[in-house]
């Protein structure tokens, strides 16, 4: 039985239930690493270059937690998830296509990588590859792998499902992987309801966004995330963009947002953006350019870095929901 790391980090928010599943169907063990801390940061921040995006840094930091901790580290080279866009060219930022690279180069000492290639362009084949590449160097047969990867796409499916109802990802994450499939979807009845679009790696790191949601929540907030819609919602709204973002991430954010800036219920929207992502610079544009044009709901974007306090994330998210609340009266 192999430990296998899995760092709290990037693909973590999104697709830990379906590969923590299949690992330990297997029958090995998942080590993954703490929420982040500061030791987490600034280790991070040392070991990778210095131009990395904050996300980046946190995956270094990570990653160098589990690396005396664990026998494999899962560290997948995430390519695309799906054939879409103009040209069917949609991809994941190309620090997600070097990663395991970085990595390598960047820690010392480092135990070996499960560094498999995901494409699901094709999408019968490509996560069966996928997974049949992870268990033979895990030692599995085709058996065992099929058997598994059916346990891992249910427990992926059930997660999803949760998100769908209005679940947050943090929430349906510790939920289905700790076999509590029904989670009640939390009951709205605040007076306001903030839509937080972003990429998820940034708005469920409660370390990296200082505690954005738990800011929102204790204001008695109904908060809603582009994780909560299905991908049909999603790709309708790329209809109205002349041309769809090449980044798997980014494109989800700007549909996201776009959905949520024409609903009435929606009373005010949060972008969180990572300084320093190439990617993210254009989704924040596209974003307010999109409410300018088509919207005259109240947005905020929220630049998160290594330097980023609570003081003034909470300042800056006061400010902006008192005045949605001072709109709401009418004053």
């Amino acid at each position: 039985m192999y430990k296998v790391g899995i760092p709290r980090s990037l693909a973590y928010f999104f697709y830990l239930p379906l590969w923590k599943t299949f690992i330990t169907e297997l029958g090995h063990e998942v080590v993954e690493s703490p929420p982040t801390s500061k030791a987490i940061l600034d280790r991070g921040v040392k070991e990778a270059v210095n131009d990395a995006c904050i996300p980046i840094k946190l995956y270094h930091g990570h990653a160098a937690y589990l690396a005396q901790r664990c026998d494999m580290l899962f560290c997948p080279r995430l390519v695309s998830v799906r054939k879409h866009g103009d040209f069917g060219t949609e991809t994941f930022c190309p620090k997600f296509l070097g990663l395991p690279d970085m990595v390598r180069l960047a820690l010392d000492p480092l135990p070996p990588l499960i560094d498999v290639r995901i494409d699901l362009k094709q999408p019968r084949t490509g996560l069966w590859d996928a997974a049949c590449e992870v268990g033979r160097k895990l030692g599995h047969d085709q058996a065992e792998i099929k058997r598994a990867l059916r346990l891992a796409q249910t427990a992926q499916r059930d997660f999803q499902s949760l998100c769908r109802q209005g679940v947050l990802v943090p929430d349906a994450l510790e939920a289905v992987l700790n076999g509590n499939r029904a989670c009640a979807r939390p009951a709205f009845g605040h007076d306001l309801t903030i839509a937080v679009v972003g990429y998820p790696y940034v708005i469920y790191d409660p370390y990296i966004n200082a505690g954005l949601l738990k800011i929102l929540q204790q204001e008695g907030v109904n908060i809603v995330t582009q994780d909560m819609l299905p991908d049909r919602v999603l790709n309708r709204e790329a209809k109205g963009l002349p041309k769809s973002l090449f980044w798997y991430f980014s494109n989800r954010a700007v549909y996201g947002g776009m959905y949520f800036m024409k609903k009435p219920e929606i009373n005010g929207m949060i972008h969180v953006t990572a300084f320093a992502c190439g990617p993210d610079s254009m989704v924040d544009r596209l974003l307010e350019i999109q409410v300018k044009r088509h919207s005259t709901i109240p947005y905020l974007a929220i630049a998160v870095d290594e330097h980023t306090g609570e003081a003034g994330v909470r300042t800056r998210v006061e400010a902006f929901l008192d005045m949605l609340r001072y709109q709401r009266r009418g004053r």
